[in-house]
């Protein structure tokens, strides 16, 4: 083996140790767990795939899952109009573009815990939103207690959490586009929605990508915002695969009935991922 190898091995060693503890061996004990009948306290016994079986034929997990895409409905048409309001807005700001950048940043990084006990003030009945909109159009909007509603409101506070660090990712994009392609647009006569939709959509598309998988990443890891604000509710309209996994195993007691479902939500994520690329994914070429 070369000195070169060596040394590379060397410094991914450290990687891949914590990749065998961390990443490795739980997935392994998962794997076995979701064939095996465990309570915590016993001993594993081999069950095969009751627990798959029980798990498909759940009809809790499988509003869970549905409920997933109608949060994906809500969310994907908030949070991508707003990323790219941030990412043109960004365009146009002078000094300070540094600090704005940052900024949108701060909802990133907040508490999730503490963002989501603000916002169940915000849509509470007796909230300010409430009140402003009772004192502008004489109606109160029941946020959290209608079931569709109740998951635009999940829709809205993940958006507000998540849009600032989307629209940083496409304004990246807006970076990479050469001002030649516009002046050429602008020589053919394209108007400013040609522009947009022929010129700078098809050219950020890795971004635009990236954001869709992030947002499909969200969506079956969402767990702290539905949980604080709604409770999963109302009529489970609001419970997510998460939820379902952390009622199941500790709640429940059924660990093994919640590492079938976990692979399921990660096969399902993937399998999504997996479709979203094929369907929208476009190679982009600079000549």
């Amino acid at each position: 083996m070369s000195r070169e190898a060596v040394i590379g091995l060397s410094l991914a060693l450290a990687y891949l140790v914590f990749a065998a503890i961390f990443w490795a061996y739980p997935f392994f004990w998962l794997a076995r767990l979701s064939v095996t009948q465990w309570r915590f306290f016993d001993e594993p016994v081999f069950t095969g795939g009751r627990n798959l079986l029980l798990t498909v034929q759940d009809p809790q997990f499988q509003q869970a899952m549905w409920n997933v895409l109608r949060f994906l409905a809500f969310y994907l048409p908030i949070a991508f109009g707003g990323a790219l309001l941030v990412a043109f807005g960004l365009q146009h700001v002078g000094r300070g573009k540094t600090f704005v950048a940052l900024c949108f940043l701060l909802s990133n990084v907040s508490s999730g815990v503490a963002v989501s006990l603000v916002f169940t003030k915000i849509f509470s009945s007796t909230g300010p939103l409430n009140a402003w909109l009772f004192g502008w159009i004489g109606v109160r909007v029941p946020w959290t207690t209608h079931p569709t509603l109740a998951m635009l409101a999940i829709a809205l506070v993940v958006a507000w959490k998540f849009v600032g660090y989307y629209g940083l990712i496409l304004y990246s994009g807006l970076l990479t586009i050469p001002r030649e392609i516009y002046d050429a647009a602008t020589l053919d006569h394209a108007r400013p929605l040609t522009r947009l939709f022929r010129v700078t959509l098809p050219m950020i598309n890795p971004q635009l990508m990236m954001v869709l998988v992030f947002a499909i990443l969200v969506s079956f890891g969402l767990f702290t915002e539905p949980f604080l604000i709604t409770g999963g509710g109302p009529a489970d309209s609001t419970a997510t695969p998460q939820m379902m996994i952390y009622e199941t195993a500790f709640r429940r007691l059924q660990p093994s009935h919640a590492a079938t479902m976990s692979i399921l939500v990660s096969l399902a994520s993937y399998l999504l991922v997996l479709a979203a690329r094929r369907l929208f994914e476009r190679k982009v070429v600079i000549a």
